[in-house]
């Protein structure tokens, strides 16, 4: 899920007659994913698994991709293509993991049937700080745009008010059941795309080859260009797993979660692209990689006038709105499914029309507070930290996930196989793990060191829960 330059973007929720919160997995003797699975005949249909994915792919990052990576040249175009692929290879392992096991949970499912308790705990953990984390960033960037429409920022008390409010209302629409959060994705993702299809399109009549400046701007080799640009553009495709997180409350998972992670991938990966190179070829190179609202600047330039920066902003808006909701929706389904197997706090398990009502409000309760100590103290740079540590908590549960498909596939219990297909499942889970080690990498050293630390200090969580458990009678 992109929710800033910087900013990673980053389940099927079962349905009410699914009954209380099952232990049967969890027990001493029970083996990994023992739980049962979702029943079949959930909310989320192929679209709105689909605009799912978009939405938590596109959160409000894409507004400053171009000028972010217009440093680097149009090498960078050749970073999304390479991307592109990888991510859509990320996306299609995990529609097989979901047609194995079709649970709410995606990453943590997988990891916990192929590798046992500790590494589920690991992947569920990881990826809920990922999400609460992120959403107080999506909050954060989102009053930046709402500034343009109606100035706050003079006014401390007002800007936490608004992004508080921002937490809040999709909090709400989660709480009033997942029917109104297909709804909410559905519209939003319709409505961000509006503008972007407008620049994107549009662009193609005031396109200007000699506006999109040198093929190497950096000098430093069109490979060191494009792997510098990747590192940029890495976190822009967080938020693949939306579908498989979200696979119990999808209609015909087995199917359905593989078709929309690939095609909500690539829409937003063709958006990402269409929407930079009109950028690239409407705005100057020299003016492009100083501007601080470059779709602003296309709109500018393309049309005339001034009002292309009030057109993104509510455009801004209505994009990281969407994503909030989609990843309030993700920030409680790991510890949800994890609850359900005795891994985390039974509360999070706890449910209200079909919702884990205290995941939601938890997550939600601990990205307001981040982003009150953000506002208050001004500790800009430690909240910019935090933001970066998402980026390597988002990557655990990809290469565990990765790890567990080829793990499968080495055990062989995938069932008999034509050696065509072995050969081409084993290839793509290996450039899914490429993939996920690269997204890594992308991170850079302080994010991975600090990361460590984030994710070692959910061990105490792993070892009350896991203690506690054996205590039980068989």
């Amino acid at each position: 899920m992109q929710t800033s330059p910087a900013v990673p973007r980053q389940a099927t929720l079962p349905g009410p007659s699914d009954g209380p919160p099952d232990t049967s997995g969890s027990g001493p003797g029970s083996g990994p994913g023992s739980g049962p699975k979702q029943a079949k005949g959930g909310r989320f249909g192929l679209p709105t698994a689909t605009a799912l994915v978009m939405g938590n792919i596109i959160g409000g990052g894409i507004f400053m991709l171009p000028a972010a990576v217009a440093p680097y040249g149009t090498v960078s175009l050749l970073s999304f293509a390479v991307l592109t692929v990888g991510a859509i290879a990320l996306a299609l392992v995990f529609g097989k993991l979901a047609r194995r096991n079709p649970r709410t949970g995606g990453p943590y499912v997988y990891a916990r049937e192929a590798f046992g308790d500790f590494a589920g705990f690991l992947s569920a953990w990881s990826y809920w700080i990922t999400t609460w984390v992120s959403n107080a960033a999506l909050a954060v960037a989102a009053v930046g745009y709402l500034d343009v429409l109606l100035p706050i920022q003079h006014s401390t008390l007002l800007t936490i008010g608004a992004a508080l409010t921002l937490q809040w209302l999709p909090a709400l629409a989660n709480l009033a059941g997942t029917k109104y959060v297909g709804v909410v994705q559905v519209v939003s993702t319709v409505l961000k795309f509006i503008p972007l299809l407008l620049v994107a399109i549009g662009g193609l009549g005031f396109f200007d080859p000699a506006r999109m400046g040198p093929f190497d701007a950096s000098g430093s080799g069109w490979l060191g260009g494009m792997t510098a640009a990747a590192a940029i553009l890495l976190f822009s495709y967080l938020g693949v797993e939306s579908a498989a997180m979200s696979a119990g409350q999808v209609r015909d998972p087995e199917r359905n979660v593989g078709r929309a992670s690939v095609l909500g991938t690539a829409g937003a990966a063709l958006v990402y692209l269409l929407g930079t190179l009109a950028v690239f070829g409407t705005v100057a190179h020299s003016r492009l990689v100083h501007s601080t609202a470059p779709f602003s600047d296309a709109v500018n330039a393309m049309f005339g006038g001034s009002w292309g920066g009030v057109a993104i902003a509510v455009a801004a808006l209505v994009s990281m709105t969407g994503a909030l909701n989609g990843w309030t929706l993700l920030a409680a389904q790991a510890p949800y499914a994890a609850a359900r197997d005795g891994l985390f706090p039974a509360v999070f398990a706890v449910e209200r029309r079909g919702v884990p009502v205290f995941g939601v409000l938890i997550s939600v309760g601990l990205a307001s507070l981040l982003t009150v100590l953000n506002f208050a103290s001004g500790a800009k740079g430690a909240f910019e930290i935090l933001v970066l540590v998402t980026s390597f908590t988002a990557t655990v549960p990809y290469l565990l996930s990765t790890a567990a498909q080829l793990y499968w596939l080495v055990r062989g219990e995938h069932g008999k196989v034509a050696p065509g297909r072995l050969l081409r499942d084993a290839a793509l889970g290996l450039g899914a793990f490429a993939f996920s080690l690269w997204l890594l990498a992308g991170a850079g050293y302080a994010a991975v060191y600090q990361g460590v630390l984030f994710l070692f200090a959910g061990i105490l969580i792993y070892v009350w829960m896991a203690g506690r458990r054996d205590q039980q009678p068989s």
